[in-house]
């Protein structure tokens, strides 16, 4: 998992690339272990479960957090007013 985040260099589509099958691979082993399928059904649905505690239990949540935050680049906001979009008016 490391090595993989470390090949990532933070970087959103290399994430994807190196870091989420590795991921995937390591939740669909545990998550067999907990009564679900162990393909791609099983991890949705797993995540659908959790998402839905999370507003219940702050431990989950909390979790689940430390969680995502292992598997995605840290996001910096744009300065103020940049990437907006709009066209000023004259």
């Amino acid at each position: 998992m490391e090595e993989a985040r470390d090949n990532a260099c933070n970087d959103m589509g290399k994430m994807l690339q190196f870091l989420l099958p590795v991921a995937t691979q390591i939740q669909q082993d545990v998550i067999k272990a907990y009564g679900f399928s162990s393909d791609g059904e099983g991890v949705l649905k797993f995540a659908r479960l959790i998402k839905s505690y999370e507003s219940q239990d702050p431990e989950i949540a909390s979790m689940s957090g430390k969680l995502k935050a292992m598997f995605l680049p840290p996001m910096t906001l744009p300065p103020h007013g940049a990437g907006t979009g709009g066209v000023a008016a004259s």
